[in-house]
């Protein structure tokens, strides 16, 4: 079970990385651009839920590629992966924390660095991401 520790940890690792505050919450940027941040439902986002189980625990919110990569990763079915209308159009996904190991973590924080850091950061890094 991962945690906003481990995401801190593993996030900071990556080259340029700062640690910041978005809407008073915990968030990853590189680049001035955050991959990765602390995303509580809204009372908006609970209401949308209607008589659907809300996803509990720590969720985290990560930018894709594109959304052709989003909705690549929700079809594969990955434990923990999922969407809201809030982020219908945008390439972002969400993430129950407890769901997730470290490894999938990594390379999920690694995916959404690489697809914020300004490209030639990213270039110069590729190669030796983990």
């Amino acid at each position: 079970m991962a945690t906003f520790d481990d995401v801190a940890r593993l996030a900071l690792a990556l080259p340029e990385t700062a640690e910041g505050l978005s809407y008073r919450h915990r968030a990853w940027s590189v680049g001035r651009k955050a991959f990765a941040w602390e995303r509580p439902f809204s009372k908006a986002d609970l209401e949308r839920f209607g008589d659907d189980p809300v996803p509990e625990g720590p969720i985290l919110g990560v930018r894709v590629e594109d959304l052709g990569e989003k909705e690549a990763i929700l079809a594969e079915g990955r434990p923990g992966f999922f969407t809201i209308q809030h982020f219908d159009g945008f390439a972002g996904l969400l993430i129950q924390l407890g769901l997730v190991g470290e490894t999938v973590l990594r390379e999920t924080l690694v995916d959404a660095w690489l697809a914020t850091a300004p490209p030639r950061l990213a270039e110069r890094h590729a190669d030796r991401l983990p």
